[in-house]
């Protein structure tokens, strides 16, 4: 793996997903071409898709040099973000009117880190399945019973319908295993073994 650190190994494009808290960097060198450092500058704008202001929107100013926009955000500043889903604009203004116009657009993930929190950062798929599961069994919380699918709370549901709605939400978590491990470059989690012969000793081989 090349070091991140390194301005020559930064991303080309701003990234979809970061983490509150460690040091975020990439570059646009493409926009070089069209607006020159030395005549423009770049800068976002990143606001919560939920609504909210303070921490729940920023600015990032880019830094240019050696013909190139550079994105640097230091840790002490990613801390005092919030994480959560965020909409940002790119804009590009010129230095000698300040007339700015916007460039691109996107979304951004702004995640919890690890290494400074205690929340539950469960996916809401596996939130809803570790509940069902817990009602089935009879081991279920009072938030966890008390917890609401179609207006209905899951104590209130019947068997069929819990494994209904298990086997749906088991689904839509598997997915998200499978593609975080994909992300990983972990492979899909998807082994078939075949066993194309009987003789004993042979060993199948699988295909992920």
């Amino acid at each position: 793996m090349s070091n991140l650190f390194d301005r020559e190994n930064y991303p080309n494009q701003e990234p979809n997903e970061l983490v509150v808290g460690d040091y975020w960097a990439w570059k646009r060198d493409d926009l070089a071409t069209d607006y020159p450092t030395n005549a423009y500058s770049l800068s976002y704008e990143f606001h919560c898709d939920s609504g909210g202001g303070g921490s729940h929107q920023f600015t990032i100013n880019a830094t240019e040099a050696d013909n190139t926009y550079y994105i640097e955000v230091p840790t002490t500043t990613t801390d005092n973000y919030n994480p959560h889903d965020y909409i940002w604009s790119a804009y590009i203004t010129r230095t000698s009117d300040s007339a700015r116009i916007q460039i691109d657009e996107g979304k951004t993930t702004l995640l919890p880190n690890l290494a400074d929190t205690n929340a539950d950062l469960r996916s809401h798929a596996k939130k809803v399945l570790d509940a069902i599961e817990a009602v089935i069994e009879g081991r279920a919380t009072i938030d966890q019973s008390s917890f609401s699918l179609g207006g209905r709370s899951l104590s209130r549901m019947s068997v069929d319908e819990l494994m209904t709605f298990r086997d749906r939400y088991k689904a839509e978590y598997l997915k998200e295993v499978k593609l975080a491990r994909i992300k990983n470059k972990q492979g899909s989690g998807n082994t078939i073994k075949v066993n194309f012969g009987r003789n004993a000793g042979y060993t199948p081989k699988s295909f992920t």
